[in-house]
C-alpha cells in the first residue's frame, strides 16, 4: 500500500483477513476506483475473489502466470482485460533467491468481454508492446492469434470442433463408417457419405468434398467422410 501511494495514489481501504476482515463479506472498499491484491492462491477462493472484486470495482491480482494457461481459468479469462508478465519475483527483500514459479498481474472487470492485452515487464519498469491473447473455442485454452479471425488455438483443435458440429448434426455418424453408405439427415441441405480412399477422386470429380472429420481416427485408415450439397 505505501508503495503504491509513492507514486501519487491515495489508499481509501485496506484490510488482510489476518486481521478478522474477510474481502468475501463486503460489497464496497469505500470510494475505491480499483482493487489491487494479492489473493490467496487456493483456486476455489481465489476464483470466488474474482468474481467478487470484479463486481466491485477494476481489480488488479498478483498470480501465477501459468494459471492463465489451465482449463478452470478459462471462464475468468472472458472478463480479464490485461496481463502484465513478471520477472521472477523475490518475496523475501534479505534474500539473494528470487522465487520458482513465474507471476503476473492481471485486471478483471466485469464490464469487460473480449481479448486480453498480454504485456511483458522486464524488471527495469519497462513494458512491450502488447500482444492479444483469445482462448480456444474448442479447449479454452489461452493462445495468442496469429490471424484476427482466429478461434482455435490448433489445427488440432479446428478439427475437432469441426468433427463435434458434424456429430450434433447427423447423429448416426458416431458408429463406426460402412463405405459408400450416404447420410442423408432429414434437417439438414447436405448429403454426407463414407468413401474408400480409392473412390475419392471419383466423387471429387462429381463434386463431392472431402471432410477432415476423420483425419486422424482410425475410422480415418479406410476411408473418407464426403460432402455434396442436396439437389
Amino acid at each position: 500500500m505505501r508503495h503504491l501511494e509513492s507514486f501519487g495514489l491515495r489508499c481509501v481501504y485496506a484490510g488482510d483477513i489476518s486481521g478478522g476482515q474477510d474481502a468475501l463479506a463486503l460489497d464496497h472498499y469505500g470510494a475505491a476506483d480499483a482493487i489491487v491484491t494479492n489473493p490467496p492462491y487456493t483456486r476455489e477462493l481465489m476464483h470466488r475473489l474474482i468474481v467478487h472484486f470484479q463486481r466491485i470495482a477494476p481489480t488488479w491480482l498478483l498470480i501465477d502466470y501459468d494459471w492463465s494457461a489451465t482449463k478452470q481459468a478459462a471462464a475468468y479469462m472472458l472478463h480479464c482485460s490485461d496481463i502484465v508478465i513478471l520477472p521472477r519475483l523475490k518475496w523475501f527483500e534479505d534474500s539473494k533467491d528470487t522465487g520458482k514459479d513465474n507471476h503476473a498481474w492481471y485486471r478483471f472487470d466485469s464490464r469487460h468481454n473480449g481479448r486480453t492485452e498480454l504485456h511483458n515487464n522486464r524488471g527495469q519498469g519497462e513494458v512491450t508492446p502488447s500482444r492479444r491473447v483469445k482462448v480456444c473455442e474448442q479447449c479454452r485454452k489461452f493462445y495468442e492469434p496469429q490471424r484476427n479471425s482466429s478461434r482455435f488455438c490448433s489445427e488440432a483443435c479446428r478439427q475437432r470442433a469441426h468433427r463435434k458440429r458434424l456429430l450434433s448434426v447427423t447423429p448416426s455418424v458416431t458408429p463406426a463408417p460402412i463405405p459408400n453408405i450416404p447420410i442423408e439427415p432429414s434437417d439438414c441441405s447436405e448429403v454426407l457419405r463414407y468413401v474408400r480412399h480409392a473412390d475419392v477422386p471419383r466423387f471429387t470429380a462429381e463434386g463431392w468434398e472431402r471432410l477432415p472429420a476423420l483425419d486422424g481416427t482410425h475410422h480415418g485408415e479406410y476411408s473418407v467422410l464426403m460432402r455434396r450439397a442436396r439437389r
